[in-house]
Order: structure tokens, then C-alpha cells, then sequence
């Protein structure tokens, strides 16, 4: 089931992640994605909301998005969980020939802001 999941969100370029807050209630953020070996993954800044709000509850869950995070599909739930070394470079490598000239755009705002990029990854149910 979960490879079927996947092979619905393979063809966009965007998902659109729910987090949860400690009271229970949902942030919805778009993000840019990659899938590898049956799981998402994503890059983020270490010091994002989505971070400290999966570290207090690993459940989200994910849909298919436009750039402004419009639904093009419907929820799946999942676990996200952090990726380790080996995990965040391969991320980093696929998301930059995914995305392209944007990621170096992404990567020097960053620089400038001082933030720390982490690749996380999504186990769906």
C-alpha cells in the first residue's frame, strides 16, 4: 500500500506537510521532497517550527501541493523521523538535482540568515 502512496506523489513537485502542535493542532507547510528506497525526504532549517514540533510528536501527515499549498490530492499519514549523515548528503545531492538553480538560491539565503540546513524523512503508514 505504501508503495502505491508514493507513486501518487512521485509526479509533483511539491507535498505539503502537517505537523502538529502540543495542543493538537495542525501547521501545514509546503515543501520541496525527494523519494528514495520507500521513503520521503525533505531539507529543512534546524531551528523550524516543523523540527521542534516533530521532535515533540513524530506523526504528520503529507498530500500532494502547489507551491502555495493547495491540496492536488489527498492526505496520507506517516512518521517523520531525522536522517543521519550518510541519509543527508544523498538528500541534499537529490533535492539540488531535483529542484535545481532554486536550491543554490535557498542554500545562500540561508547563508546569509545563518541557519543550518537538516534533511528529515517521512515513513508513510
Amino acid at each position: 500500500m505504501s508503495e502505491d502512496k508514493l507513486s501518487q506523489l512521485s509526479n509533483f513537485k511539491y507535498i505539503n506537510v502537517e505537523t502538529f502542535k502540543k495542543n493538537g493542532s495542525g501547521i501545514k507547510t509546503p515543501i520541496w521532497f525527494i523519494i528514495y528506497q520507500g521513503t520521503i525526504f525533505f531539507r529543512t532549517d534546524s531551528k523550524s517550527g516543523k523540527v521542534k514540533r516533530i521532535r515533540n510528536n513524530p506523526h504528520v501527515r503529507i498530500a500532494p501541493c502547489d507551491i502555495r499549498g493547495n491540496l492536488k490530492g489527498t492526505w496520507f499519514d506517516g512518521k517523520a523521523k531525522f536522517a543521519d549523515s550518510n541519509e543527508s548528503s544523498m538528500v541534499f545531492s537529490m533535492i539540488d538535482k531535483k529542484y535545481g538553480f532554486l536550491t543554490a538560491i535557498i542554500r545562500s539565503l540561508n547563508k546569509i540568515r545563518g541557519t543550518n540546513p537538516i534533511a528529515m524523512a517521512i515513513v508513510l503508514n
